[in-house]
């Protein structure tokens, strides 16, 4: 077990997600509360009739939403001892215990989220996505949280990297997400002004991206700033924070686009457990309750 300590914690949350998801891979919870890494309860929220009675028929019938989720991005969602945890995976659970459901959570590559609930493989997706207008044309996004991009390095910045520095260098980055297409407009920058391109390399896991740096097969990560926080502390020194966050924007839960009476439930149950307190029980559990933290939920907000 001595040498087990001796691995990054995400190292370990990597290995139970590995062992612990069956099938599918799907890491199925219930309604209840989830626990955190420290043993915290996230508090129960108690069902709203009037946002109840808006969900649909056929997921009342089965008395549950099934949630699509990458559960590689500790603190928002990963698995620990074969369940689903994380700051989303509580709000989500209190959204349907709002909404007088059950919430099932499958694991899924993040990229492969939008496109699942466009085929109805899910009924919603709670996975850090960042609301944008590429997305808003396929899917509707509920806003529940604010996040920037930040930049990780190895501890003491040994490169001497800034987000404005990494022509040339090599820096890791998860599929799918706003990351990639920052790195992409900042390659475009390196080559028109003459430097080396970055050297992207992309992982399907975030777990994958954290291993890389501090593994030193890559100079530096770019990721949403509470997962780049979370790092930090969890590597025990190994990694810091380059430079403030930036491109702050808020994120969305993810549903069907045309949501409807639905959407409205959702965006209700969020608003609900704002204005009740239990939001930022579920913040402070996880250590976000920061400047990422919103006091209006909204659908489909303007959105760069």
């Amino acid at each position: 077990m001595k040498a087990l300590a001796l691995l990054p914690a995400f190292a370990l949350v990597g290995m139970t997600m590995a062992c612990g998801a069956g099938g599918n891979g799907a890491g199925g919870t219930d309604a209840g509360a989830s626990q955190a890494p420290g043993g915290d309860a996230a508090p129960a929220a108690q069902k709203d009739a009037a946002l109840a009675g808006m969900v649909p028929a056929d997921i009342k019938a089965d008395g549950k939403i099934v949630i699509g989720q990458d559960q590689t991005y500790p603190p928002n969602e990963f698995v620990e001892n074969g369940k689903a945890t994380g700051f989303d995976v509580d709000l989500a659970t209190a959204v349907g215990q709002v909404l007088g459901v059950q919430t099932e959570f499958q694991n899924s590559a993040f990229d492969g989220i939008i496109p699942g609930i466009s085929a109805k493989k899910y009924e919603m997706g709670i996975s850090s996505f960042t609301i944008n207008a590429e997305r808003m044309q396929t899917v509707d996004m509920i806003s529940y949280y604010s996040a920037g991009t930040s930049l990780a390095v190895l501890k003491g910045n040994p490169d001497k990297l800034s987000v404005d520095d990494l022509c040339g260098k090599n820096v890791a980055v998860q599929k799918g997400t706003t990351q990639v297409d920052d790195l992409g407009k900042r390659n475009t920058a390196c080559t028109k002004a003459g430097k080396q391109p970055i050297n992207i390399t992309q992982f399907q896991a975030q777990t994958d991206v954290n291993l890389a740096l501090t593994a030193k097969r890559v100079q530096a990560e770019l990721a949403d700033s509470p997962v780049i926080d979370y790092a930090v502390k969890q590597t025990g020194g190994q990694l810091e924070s380059a430079g403030a966050p930036y491109d702050t924007a808020p994120y969305g839960i993810v549903l069907p686009k045309g949501s409807g009476e639905f959407g409205k439930a959702i965006q209700g149950a969020v608003q609900k457990l704002i204005d009740s307190g239990i939001y930022k029980k579920i913040l402070d559990k996880w250590g976000l309750s920061g400047s990422g933290a919103i006091t209006k939920s909204e659908i489909n907000p303007s959105a760069s």
